[in-house]
């Protein structure tokens, strides 16, 4: 204990550190001196002497020390507790508020004297625990802890699950400590070129990496080669439910993770429900005692019942109810409790979430789910409730944040306006899904090595879910023939490459979702998929050689809401235009012709949101008529361009709902200026705007773009903008929050002045060759979160980092820089915690 003790006291004044000279100096400026003024080393040491001696108080000053010295350490470093070292915030495994941890105080500090310990050789530190312990808390809470961040070189988190795959894994740990490529490249590669990089990444560096949820030992033995033991310090820290995993893997029991006695189930359930001590009523106390007591400790459970009671008033008869429910619950067998503890949340969901929580179990374990497609099915499933004056994709997500309010969902990423982008579910919660799917026979979802589907659920099942397993090569004749045996389907969710058999045997499907990582090669003709004449969702990846023309017959689908072909182009008949269902349609390219002049049968598209990317688009006045509630619109031009007015391009501006909307010239000309600013006429209603080759001038900017009273993203992409200086004005760009400049290379100079831009919270620099610098006033702005400096000119990150330093001196604790740069190694020298350095070697 007393060694445990001194190497906290040694990490804290800045000793034992293996990093680079500048890099040790930042920690001894930190840890050294700003420490020493606050805390004496000699009354630390004195109180040290006086703990050795009487044993009984060595826990109570490690947790003096802990919430002092860690307290002062966290300011001084200026961390944000979310960030990942070496890793874009946008994919970190860790939402920007901490998960709360109660009871484990004694197992962090632990964990953390582990990670920071001074065995140089690469250690494994297991973390075991039943389901919904709270493994991963622990881990989250001792990965993000400043003390950890500033300890390691590099860091990576990766959910492992039952069915992994390896490639998976070396992708997951390549975007956590190298940022240059993006995952649709990651994974063209092969395992070999993989981890072939991973382990060039990770030598001669001190990286920690996380295996978050380890089902067996299989996974360490085959993917521990790629993880050097190069004397560096470096640590592999392991979740897991198995105590035989850990002690395969270490030949001990490793960190057990056991329940929280009555007082900290307490503690966790009131700090779940109420934001401060105080709020909670004196009348509700003993109730609320005797619920977290029922909950025998588990913080899962916890938790969840937090969740539910958080949302209904805090009274003593519904609380008395829950307690009662609970005590005929919490003494079954242990291996029901979690999830019978978990059905009195579902049993609690209004009748409208239901369907929607239930749906979940479709997708695989530990998936990140993207929302904007989530919400697409269930809209099409029909699980929506038709408000008023509200969309229902909006009401979707109001759905969605419903859910994650009350703990049965968890939010895995937001985006710039706040909104979930990815979720997932825990996979207790995902066992209750399925659990109830089952009861209700609401859907079927194959579980791993289930070869044979009972003739019971051939006959009364409407929705099949079936994805990648890890080790099923005989699973694919025996699955393709069940399917063949379930006519009556009306939903199919598909992620095993070549499961699927003719979609002649599904006549009746409404949903058909078969776009997926592991469905590259299975491919669908249009012919075929516009046979399912009761569609109502189609997600596809088409058959590029097959003909690119829809038949003209696909305005049967008269259900058809939902159309998402990847990897194709085609040409739609002018009968698309009688499709009055369509919401949402998504191609790689998409030519569609001008709606039919008969006079007659004029179709309104009254709920169409999206068209995109729609090749040579005519924005004429029948076009305008047909689709008034468009929200997301993607527009490309190609070979010739014969002017904005040729395209009626002007009517754009009558689009009242438009929110996002992107333009693409690659045409062999380039637009005329002129023609540009004439009849380029956007509407005010615009969120979201990207640009490509408009040649406009930056001048143009203040009568284009700098007034539209709604834009919060702005995406400027090759020559959009042409000109060596942009000077911009005050009352302008008001509300942008995200403004990205890519690849404009006549670019150098940009005047600005932090009012110009009062909201800006990202600025995103990418391929500015020319750029002589960052304006400095840019730091000045007080929203401001993230700098990106991506393959810009040597003076722009000096720049970025002159405006790092300036905001650091007055205590602006929440700026963060990113450079990435080619083959400039001095760049590195520039690297502290808030300012990110990769270097990108190339030949």
């Amino acid at each position: 204990m007393q060694d445990h003790l001194l190497r906290i006291l040694s990490t804290f004044c800045g000793a034992g550190s293996s990093r680079s000279p500048s890099t040790r100096q930042n920690v001894n400026i930190v840890a050294g001196l700003d420490v020493v003024e606050k805390i004496s080393s000699v009354d630390l040491y004195r109180d040290l002497d006086k703990v050795i001696q009487d044993m009984g108080l060595i826990k109570k000053d490690v947790m003096e020390i802990k919430e002092k010295n860690i307290g002062i350490i966290e300011h001084h470093l200026h961390m944000n507790s979310s960030t990942l070292a070496g890793a874009a915030s946008s994919r970190s495994p860790l939402t920007t508020k901490q998960e709360t941890m109660v009871g484990f105080d004694e197992l962090l500090i632990e964990v953390m004297d582990k990670l920071t310990g001074q065995q140089s050789n690469r250690q494994i530190i297991p973390i075991v625990g039943m389901g919904g312990i709270g493994k991963t808390t622990l881990a989250r809470n001792s990965y993000a802890k400043p003390l950890i961040v500033h300890h390691f070189d590099v860091r990576a988190w990766v959910t492992i699950s039952q069915n992994y795959h390896v490639q998976d894994i070396l992708i997951e740990i390549l975007l956590c400590v190298s940022k240059y490529e993006s995952r649709e490249i990651l994974s063209g590669k092969s395992e070999g070129e993989l981890s072939e990089r991973v382990h060039k990444s990770l030598w001669g560096r001190r990286y920690l990496i996380v295996l978050d949820d380890i089902w067996s030992v299989e996974v360490w033995d085959r993917v521990q080669i790629f993880f050097p033991d190069n004397g560096q310090g470096s640590r592999v820290m392991i979740t897991t439910r198995l105590s035989n995993v850990v002690f395969q893997l270490i030949g001990s029991h490793g960190l057990v993770m056991n329940f929280l006695n009555e007082y900290k189930s307490w503690e966790l359930l009131r700090k779940s429900i109420f934001e401060k001590k105080e709020d909670c009523p004196l009348e509700l106390e003993e109730i609320g005692k005797k619920i977290a007591k029922n909950c025998k400790g588990l913080p899962l459970s916890i938790v969840v019942i937090g969740g539910l009671l958080a949302k209904s008033k805090p009274t003593r008869e519904y609380w008395e109810y829950i307690s009662e429910n609970l005590n005929s619950i919490v003494h079954l067998e242990e291996n029901e409790r979690c999830l019978k503890v978990l059905h009195l949340s579902y049993n609690h969901l209004p009748v409208h979430l239901k369907p929607c929580f239930l749906y979940m179990g479709v997708f695989p374990e530990d998936k990140n789910i993207r929302v904007s497609l989530l919400v697409k099915v269930w809209v099409c499933e029909g699980f929506l409730k038709s408000i008023s004056g509200k969309r229902l994709e909006a009401a979707a997500r109001e759905y969605l944040e419903d859910l994650c309010d009350r703990n049965l969902i968890l939010v895995h990423e937001r985006g710039l306006n706040g909104g979930i982008k990815f979720c997932k579910t825990h996979d207790l919660v995902r066992e209750l899904c399925l659990m109830e799917a089952e009861k209700e026979k609401f859907i079927y979802v194959r579980k791993p090595h289930d070869l044979n589907i009972p003739q019971g659920i051939i006959n009364t099942r409407r929705r099949i879910s079936i994805h990648q397993s890890a080790s099923e090569k005989e699973y694919l004749p025996q699955a393709r023939h069940a399917l063949e045996c379930m006519p009556l389907a009306r939903s199919l969710i598909v992620g095993r490459q070549g499961v699927l058999p003719s979609l002649n045997y599904f006549r009746l499907l409404r949903v058909l979702n078969a776009v997926d990582k592991y469905l590259n090669d299975h491919v669908f003709s249009l012919e075929a998929v516009f046979q399912l004449v009761n569609s109502r969702f189609i997600a596809i990846t088409s058959d590029r050689d097959q003909n690119a023309d829809f038949p003209s017959s696909i305005n049967l689908l008269w259900n058809l809401q939902t159309l998402i072909v990847k990897e194709r182009d085609a040409f739609a008949p002018s009968e698309i235009w009688k499709m009055t269902q369509l919401r949402h349609v998504q191609f790689n390219q998409l030519e569609m012709p001008d709606p039919p002049l008969d006079g007659k049968d004029e179709y309104v598209l009254g709920n169409l949101r999206t068209l995109s990317r729609i090749r040579n688009f005519k924005c004429g006045e029948e076009v305008v008529k047909r689709i008034p509630n468009i929200n997301k619109l993607q527009i490309s031009y190609h070979e010739q361009f014969d002017g904005c007015s040729s395209y009626c391009l002007d009517n754009l501006v009558r689009l009242h709902k438009l929110e996002s909307f992107g333009c693409f010239f690659f045409t062999w000309n380039r637009p005329n200026r002129d023609d540009v600013l004439r009849n380029f006429i956007l509407p005010n209603s615009l969120k979201k705007l990207t640009l490509h080759r408009t040649n406009l001038y930056w001048e143009d900017m203040k009568t284009k773009i700098g007034l539209l009273p709604n834009l919060q993203v702005f995406k400027l992409k090759a020559n959009s903008f042409v000109g060596t200086e942009w000077e911009t004005v005050e009352g302008q760009f008001c509300n942008l929050k995200f403004l990205q400049i890519c690849d404009c290379s006549d670019l150098e100079r940009w005047t600005t002045e932090s009012a110009h831009f009062p909201r800006l919270e990202q600025l995103d620099l990418r391929h500015l060759d020319r750029f002589e610098e960052i304006p400095s006033d840019i730091g000045e702005i007080p929203t401001l979160q993230s700098i990106r400096v991506q393959y810009c000119s040597k003076a722009a990150v000096i720049s970025a980092r002159r405006i790092l330093d300036e905001q650091e001196e007055f205590d602006n604790v929440g700026l963060r820089v990113r450079v990435v740069a080619r083959n400039i190694k001095h760049f590195e020298s520039l690297a502290s915690p808030n300012f990110q350095v990769e270097v990108i070697w190339m030949n």
